[in-house]
C-alpha cells in the first residue's frame, strides 16, 4: 500500500512568549549561520522539552521533537495525548499553516484540513461564497465545486443561512460549514482537529459516520485528533501517542488508549480540593478496559496527614461529557475506617461487581472525607474504556448513542 504520509525526523521550536525571536540580533545571528557560514543553527541546541507543568529552563521550548512516522494510504489515524502534547501544532505543520524547524514532511495529495473554527473562512464572505474559495484553495475548477454543492449544503444543515456571512454564523454552524467542505470537496487527506466537540450529538454522529465512509469506500487518509476516547476507537484502525511533543506509542488504536488511560496515574496530575487531613497517595485500576459485565478493582492509597476520624471513600464515575453516571460508596457495603491517627497509611480495595455501563470511556473522582468535611477530593483521575461483550448483548449497535447503561434481557 502506499504512503500518503510521511515525517522524517520534524521539530518545531517556539521562542516563549514571541512571536519568531522578535530580536535583530537573533534573527541575523540564525540567517548568517545557517545561510552564509552553511553551519548548523545555534539555537537548534538550546531548548527545552514540552511540559506545560514545569517552569521553563530556557526561553526556547521544543513544540515538538524528531516526529516520525509513515501513514498508509486510506488509514484513519487518531492521534491523542494531553493538552500541550503537541498534537494541534503537528496538525498545523502538515497542513502547512506553520513550517517544520528542523526535519520534512512528504504528503501525496490534496489536504483538507479543519483545525480550528473558522480556518479558512472570510467572514465577510457568504457560506456559498466560502465553499467555492475553499475549493479554489484545494485547486478544484469551478464547474467540480458546483457538483458537490448541494452535498455539502445539505450534509451542514445550513441552507437557510447559506447565502448569509458566515461571521452572522455561530461556531457551531461554522463547524458544520467548515467539515461539510473539507470533506465533500475530496481532499485525498482529511486532517480534523478536535473542533467537531463543538458540534450538537446530531453532527458528531454524521461527521464520524461520513470520515468513515471517506476512508473505507473511497480510501482517503484521515488523521483525527480528540480526547474522547469513544470516537477515537470507534473511527480509527491505529493511534498515535504524544506526550512533551515527542511519539511516545504507536500502533493499533486499542493498545495505544489503553495505555494513554492507564498511564494517568499521578495524582499530582489532576485538580483537587479539600482540607489535607487525609490524601490520596496513590491509585491503581486492575485493567484500564473492562468487558461488558465484568468486575472492575480499583486500590487507593490513603495518608493521614493529621489524625481523623470516621474517614470515608467514594467514587464518583463520569462520562466523557463529564455527566454523572453512577456514584460508589463504602457506605455501599457498611464498610468504615473509624479512625486514622497521623502518619498512618492504608490501602483501601473497592471491587465495582458487573460493570455494565455501554461501550465507551469513563472518569472517575476519588472523594475522601466524612459526613463533615472533605479531606481530599481528586477529580477524574481514574479513566477506564468498557468494551462490548458480545454473549452480553448479542445486537451489532447494543444500545442508543446516549444511553449509558445496558441491561440484560430475557424475551418469550
Amino acid at each position: 500500500m502506499a504512503t500518503a504520509i510521511e515525517f522524517n525526523n520534524v521539530s518545531k521550536q517556539y521562542r516563549l512568549g514571541l512571536v519568531s525571536t522578535r530580536t535583530l540580533s537573533h534573527d541575523l545571528n540564525r540567517w548568517w549561520t545557517v545561510n552564509v557560514r552553511g553551519k548548523e543553527d545555534p539555537y537548534l541546541k538550546v531548548g527545552s522539552i514540552n511540559d506545560r507543568s514545569k517552569k521553563a529552563d530556557s526561553e526556547y521550548v521544543w513544540a515538538l521533537r524528531d516526529i516520525d512516522f509513515k501513514v498508509e494510504q486510506g488509514d484513519v489515524i487518531g492521534i491523542i495525548g494531553r493538552n500541550g502534547a503537541g498534537k494541534s501544532t503537528l496538525l498545523k505543520i502538515l497542513s502547512k499553516v506553520t513550517g517544520p524547524t528542523t526535519g520534512t514532511i512528504k504528503a501525496r495529495g490534496r489536504i483538507g484540513s479543519l483545525l480550528e473554527v473558522g480556518t479558512g473562512f472570510h467572514s465577510e464572505m457568504t457560506g456559498r461564497e466560502n465553499i467555492f474559495l475553499n475549493g479554489a484553495i484545494l485547486g478544484m475548477s469551478k464547474a467540480e465545486i458546483g457538483r458537490k454543492l448541494d452535498e455539502i449544503v445539505d450534509f451542514s444543515g445550513c441552507e437557510r443561512y447559506i447565502d448569509t456571512p458566515v461571521k452572522r454564523y455561530s461556531s457551531g454552524m461554522t463547524v458544520r460549514l467548515g467539515f461539510a467542505v473539507a470533506a465533500f470537496l475530496e481532499p485525498e487527506i482529511l486532517v480534523v482537529d478536535e473542533v467537531l466537540a463543538v458540534g450538537d450529538a446530531e453532527f458528531q454522529k454524521k461527521a464520524i459516520g461520513k470520515m468513515q465512509d471517506v476512508s473505507s469506500s473511497e480510501g482517503r487518509t484521515v488523521l483525527f485528533v480528540s480526547h474522547n476516547m469513544a470516537s477515537i476507537q470507534q473511527l480509527c484502525r491505529h493511534g498515535i501517542l504524544l506526550k512533551n511533543g515527542m511519539v511516545e506509542m504507536t500502533g493499533e488504536v486499542g493498545e495505544v488508549v489503553d495505555y494513554y488511560l492507564g498511564g494517568m496515574k499521578n495524582v499530582g496530575d489532576f485538580n483537587r480540593r479539600g482540607n489535607g487531613a487525609v490524601r490520596v497517595r496513590d491509585f491503581r485500576l486492575s485493567s484500564g478496559t473492562v468487558t461488558l459485565g465484568e468486575d472492575i478493582t480499583v486500590e487507593v492509597d490513603i495518608e493521614a496527614v493529621h489524625d481523623a476520624d470516621m474517614v470515608d471513600i467514594s467514587f464518583d464515575i463520569t462520562d466523557e461529557l463529564g455527566k454523572q453516571i453512577c456514584h460508589v460508596s463504602n457506605y455501599d457495603d457498611d464498610y468504615h475506617i473509624p479512625h486514622m491517627s497521623q502518619g498512618e497509611k492504608a490501602t483501601v480495595r473497592c471491587r465495582m461487581l458487573g460493570v455494565n455501563f455501554a461501550p465507551g470511556c469513563y472518569n472517575s473522582s476519588i472523594w475522601l472525607g466524612n459526613p463533615y468535611t472533605t479531606f481530599d477530593m481528586v477529580y477524574s483521575c481514574i479513566r477506564f474504556r468498557v468494551t462490548q461483550n458480545e454473549t452480553f448483548i448479542k445486537r451489532i449497535t447494543p444500545y442508543d448513542r446516549a444511553s449509558k447503561v445496558v441491561l440484560q434481557s430475557r424475551w418469550q
